[in-house]
């Protein structure tokens, strides 16, 4: 064998003893791997499976909690969705417009708690059949079923009394169409709860809930049930008993407040759309953009049509409104002349200028009072646009798309405040302090900058009313009997 070969077997040696001495002393060792706990093949459930303790040799074994579940009712295009622990999280419903989670500000936004003597805590229930669940910690039975109307009736019944509580969940949030999200409770009166509000009452309660949007998700009693009320700063408002019972009958509900189907489903619901004060004329107002809808479907028509209408009926008090300021318009020099000539006799000048409106036919509160006489009428027509449901989506024409969010374009703002202006020229002006007369002046910008951001069909309203009142100011200046002299 040559040297040269000699020579290359002898470098292959060394190569081989240098790799596999380095492999042997100095490379990491690999770590063994353990085979698979048998456990972990079986905790494959959600995240919300809270793990058993690890056993002990001196102490009990403890049993692992139960799995959360979660269950869903569905009757037609209705579904009600909660989880084992009694926390409702999902309530679809054809007649709602606008997402459940949307409107409720939570992913958990009602949740039911018992006390069974050892303070308000969740429970955990397992389903037995299609609408049963127990509970055998407790031997609590809940049945529940979802009618055709959407409406889920939960009965609860325990061998052992328990209090409940109902605990909402929300947050805060407002609108640019002013919609605000509110806790709801309805006793004889609705009363809204701002969202983090701290207050306690106790109520006789017909139904609660949170109202946001021209939506209502609540729950409602079939008999009145006085109740503790708590809403709290943390963005929940807690109901619940004071006194131990073995059943608990309720029904929730989520719908788009539409009046006469609330008013279908009873328990004074239909109050949740808040017409205040002004209620009975405001019912009649809605009866009749319904009304006019059936014969021309779009409620922009509708209310050109019902503030026609409005104005129609109204038009005697507005007349006499008109007529009388008219005439105190053209007194006012001579009634200047009295205040000045008697300023140091008030009696003698109270009783000269009395005589003045007698000969002349002016009333000091002509012009008030029909004008107040009307104001529940235009406040109660402002509650039905700003809280009926019919308008929501609802399209006029052109670039308004929905009546019951603003104008886009500001352009009916703007609109009505021209209109404004023009009627204020119009109008008799019986004012006669300059201060009084800037500050009327500046009244109709004011009014167009409030009404920028509130709903387009509330600004169509104004502007159509202002409009024909102008040209029911333009009738009377022209009539004969606003052309005679006035004796003075």
């Amino acid at each position: 064998m040559g040297s040269e070969q000699k020579n290359a077997f002898l470098a292959i040696g060394l190569s081989a003893l240098i790799l596999f001495g380095w492999q042997y002393f100095f490379a990491p060792q690999k770590p063994a791997v353990a085979p698979a706990p048998i456990e972990a093949a079986q905790t494959t459930k959600t995240t919300e499976v809270a793990t058993a303790s690890t056993p002990q040799a001196s102490g009990p074994i403890e049993p692992a909690p139960a799995v959360l579940e979660d269950f869903t009712l569905t009757t037609g295009s209705s579904s009600v969705s909660f989880s084992s622990d009694l926390v409702f999280k999902n309530f679809n419903q054809s007649q709602a417009a606008f997402a459940f989670t949307d409107t409720v500000g939570s992913k958990k936004p009602l949740k039911i708690e018992f006390d069974f003597g050892q303070g308000f805590q969740s429970i955990l229930v397992t389903k037995q059949s299609e609408n049963k669940f127990y509970d055998s910690v407790h031997d609590l039975t809940l049945a529940a079923q979802l009618n055709d109307k959407g409406v889920a009736n939960i009965t609860v019944t325990s061998s052992k009394p328990f209090r409940y509580r109902f605990v909402y969940a929300s947050e805060a949030k407002k609108l640019e169409n002013g919609q605000q999200r509110y806790f709801s409770i309805y006793t004889d009166e609705l009363t809204h709860y701002d969202i983090a509000e701290d207050e306690s009452k106790d109520q006789a309660i017909k139904w609660a809930g949170i109202d946001f949007n021209y939506h209502l998700f609540a729950l409602y009693f079939e008999k009145e049930t006085n109740l503790l009320v708590k809403s709290a700063p943390d963005s929940t408002l807690s109901i619940f008993s004071n006194k131990a019972e073995n059943a608990l009958n309720f029904n929730l509900v989520f719908v788009k407040k539409d009046y006469d189907y609330l008013a279908s489903l009873g328990h004074k619901l239909q109050n949740s759309v808040d017409f205040g004060m002004w209620g009975v004329f405001a019912v009649w107002i809605l009866k009749g953009l319904q009304y006019f809808y059936t014969w021309f479907p779009n409620y922009g028509v509708s209310i050109l049509l019902l503030t026609f209408l409005i104005r129609l009926i109204t038009f005697p008090l507005q007349y006499k409104s008109i007529v009388s300021m008219k005439k105190l318009q053209l007194v006012q020099p001579e009634l200047t002349k009295l205040r000045e000539k008697f300023k140091d006799d008030p009696q003698r000048m109270q009783k000269e200028s009395m005589e003045l409106f007698k000969r002349s036919g002016a009333n000091p509160l002509g012009g008030c009072l029909p004008l107040l006489l009307q104001m529940p009428v235009f406040f109660a027509f402002y509650k039905v646009l700003n809280h009926a449901v019919e308008l929501v989506g609802a399209p006029f024409m052109f670039w308004i798309t929905d009546l019951s969010n603003k104008d886009p374009y500001y352009v009916l703002p703007v609109l009505m405040t021209g209109a404004m202006f023009l009627q204020q020229k119009l109008t008799p002006n019986t004012i006669t302090d300059p201060v009084q007369q800037k500050m009327m002046l500046f009244m109709p910008l004011l009014f167009g900058f409030i009404m920028k951001d509130l709903p387009s069909g509330l600004s169509l309203y104004i502007f159509v009313s202002t409009l024909l009142g102008i040209l029911q100011q333009v009738f009377v200046f022209n009539a004969k009997k606003t052309a005679q002299p006035v004796v003075v």
